[in-house]
């Protein structure tokens, strides 16, 4: 009998536990080609998929032909599934006979007449340490009469190798003792010439105290929060003298404290006032924004060191066209109140709830609160991730929120916003080390030692563990 010997070529690939499949494996002698082989570890187990072609494939009627795939490392070895195709009498003699196939009951088994082209082969097994490094092999073993073993023939699949991730170092943001917010604003209230009367129907009053009155309300009746001040604040514009604007900015804002004091009960000192009686930083920033004429001019007059009403007539006397356009598209929106309410809300340790709060308002919550229950979530997963990137959304200029946010988005391989939220983790040992981390899943292994090293000699643990393991990897030089 004449052996059969089949030389599987293959492209050997490093897979992580993400790795991708590898196609287009060809074999060299007729009758079986295999594609697709793919190992995916994922936590305790591990998934083996190939793709076998069996259409050249031919058993003899008193022949069995076995395909094992087999993962080996050393003196440690694993068998898998095997896939039985028998020839027509074989098949039938353990039809017959009501014996299990060659290799027992969890073999896959096809009369060699009715066997499928293709066939997409997929096992999972528990992971042990040992496959790390492993080979998948398979194993061809061609059996005749009385299970007689004929030939047997060996190739090498792919080899499994765990990509190293250094262990991701967040970090616990520290507990605010008073969760204090605020809201700003900013309404433009009506008077009447040389009035300070609140006319609530006057003009656009209405709309401009209902921004305020709904700001309030916003968080008035939300009772997770407490009100701890409304803060009030007038300006007037500069074409009167000074000192009658300044009556008249203190005497506005008073107005609106007391239009505001007959809406809600505030205890006493909740509502607190300041006035500024021109508002030359507003001006500024509008002709700043502007296209007039002698902008320059005009703006360094207002940076000038002129009394106001001396600055005022200047710009008029100097440039009276531009004065009238400014007077006419600028002082209006000068006649303002900013306000801010200012307030405190509840803590909330329970990791329920937190979610709840998290998924109706995020705002709500401090950093220390959306660590906690991002502990409460398995690492890795879209509830993980979902925790650090509403933390971040809410606080997008924190370091700690930056950095947590980057080691999650590392986490699930989304190195470019990874990146970008470490431009923002600012230059603490562990935002180092997380460059360092960063550096090593791109592969560039001298810039992950520089950053590491640098975290290290700021005394960061964790870096001295993961130089360690890049030298024992062969990546330090």
């Amino acid at each position: 009998m004449k052996k059969r010997i089949y030389y599987i070529v293959v492209i050997f690939l490093s897979i992580s536990t993400t790795a991708e499949a590898q196609t287009a494996i060809q074999t060299i002698v007729d009758g079986v080609s295999v594609s697709d082989v793919k190992m995916e570890r994922h936590s305790e187990y591990m998934a083996v998929d190939m793709t076998l072609d069996l259409k050249s494939l031919a058993v003899d009627g008193n022949r069995a032909v076995l395909f094992t795939p087999k993962l080996v490392n050393g003196a440690d070895s694993l068998d898998l599934p095997s896939i039985g195709i028998y020839g027509r009498r074989r098949y039938y003699f353990y039809v017959r006979n009501g014996e299990s196939m060659l290799t027992g009951k969890d073999e896959t088994s096809y009369k060699a007449s009715e066997k499928p082209g293709d066939i997409a082969y997929h096992h999972i097994i528990t992971y042990a340490d040992w496959m790390n490094g492993a080979e998948l092999l398979l194993h061809r073993s061609d059996y005749g009469c009385c299970n007689t073993l004929l030939a047997q023939q060996e190739g090498k699949l792919d080899r499994y190798t765990e990509a190293f991730f250094p262990e991701l170092v967040y970090v616990h943001p520290q507990a605010e003792i008073v969760k204090s917010r605020s809201l700003d604003g900013s309404a433009f209230i009506d008077f009447p010439v040389n009035k300070t009367v609140i006319y609530p129907d006057y003009r656009s009053n209405t709309v401009e105290l209902g921004k305020i009155q709904a700001t309030i309300d916003s968080v008035r009746d939300d009772r997770d929060v407490t009100i701890t001040q409304v803060w009030l604040k007038g300006y007037a514009s500069p074409e009167s003298p000074y000192t009658y604007n300044r009556e008249l900015a203190v005497g506005r804002t008073e107005a609106l404290k007391r239009y505001i004091q007959q809406l809600y009960k505030f205890g006493e000192g909740i509502i607190s006032t300041d006035y500024e009686p021109e508002d030359w930083t507003g001006l500024r920033r509008y002709v700043e924004q502007s296209n007039i004429d002698h902008k320059a001019e005009i703006l360094a007059l207002i940076d000038s060191d002129m009394e106001p009403d001396a600055k005022e007539w200047k710009i008029k006397r100097t440039y009276p066209e531009e004065y009238r356009f400014i007077l006419q598209n600028f002082y209006p929106a000068l006649r303002h109140t900013d306000y801010r309410i200012a307030y405190d809300i509840r803590t909330f340790s329970d990791a329920e709830e937190i979610k709840r709060i998290m998924a109706e308002q995020p705002q709500k919550l401090s950093l220390n609160e959306f660590y906690l229950v991002a502990q409460e979530c398995e690492p890795g997963t879209d509830e993980f991730s979902e925790v650090f990137e509403t933390a971040v959304r809410m606080f997008p200029n924190d370091e700690t929120a930056n950095l947590n946010a980057a080691n999650a988005a590392m986490r699930r391989g989304d190195l470019a916003r990874a990146e970008r939220y470490l431009a923002k983790a600012g230059d603490s040992a562990e935002a180092v080390y997380a460059r360092g981390a960063l550096a090593v899943r791109e592969k560039d292994y001298t810039t992950a030692i520089k950053y590491l090293e640098q975290a290290e000699k700021m005394g960061l643990q964790q870096a001295t563990a993961t130089l360690k393991e890049l030298n024992d990897r062969g990546k330090r030089q």
